[in-house]
């Protein structure tokens, strides 16, 4: 939204914008109360939904915290935290280039160097359901983008 807005701003120095120039500002306000929503529900949910995820992940697979002899589960709370407040920032603000580009790819650089890949695509598989758990239909669909595009590109 703030990127658009910028590019509307650059793109109509002198004239006033047009009606298409202008249609992202009405879309974002028809839905920004259950931007507005998701991103609070997320940040009050923030350690449950973590938890949650956790506990799914153990049931699916008991040993994937494991790395040789080391418990790596403070590693993935901390990371995962980190992934979904990008996508909640990314869904208040509708801003998926950002979350892409400011977080995702270099986050992706780090789960590669430290090896964790297998970790984080069964934690980017189960978000999903989990957040069914904590968000309606509406707020759900608004962040499912943000939730897809973090599967797709930290777990390519």
């Amino acid at each position: 939204m703030l990127k658009q807005l910028s590019r509307v701003s650059i793109a109509a120095d002198g004239r006033f914008a047009t009606a298409a120039e202008l249609q992202f500002l009405k879309d974002y306000f028809r839905t920004v109360e259950s931007r507005v929503a998701v991103y609070e529900k997320i940040k009050d949910a923030e350690e449950e939904i973590v938890d949650c995820v956790e506990k799914k992940m153990r049931q699916l697979n008991p040993k994937i915290f494991t790395k040789g002899t080391q418990d790596v589960s403070a590693l993935y709370r901390r990371d995962t935290r980190i992934v979904l407040r990008g996508a909640a920032t990314a869904t208040l603000f509708d801003d998926l280039d950002r979350l892409r580009d400011g977080l995702l790819l270099w986050h992706r650089t780090i789960i590669k160097a430290i090896g964790v890949e297998n970790i984080t695509q069964l934690a980017h598989q189960v978000l999903p359901e989990v957040m069914k758990e904590f968000l309606n239909a509406e707020e759900l669909a608004l962040i499912m983008a943000a939730l897809q595009l973090n599967y797709s590109v930290l777990t390519y």
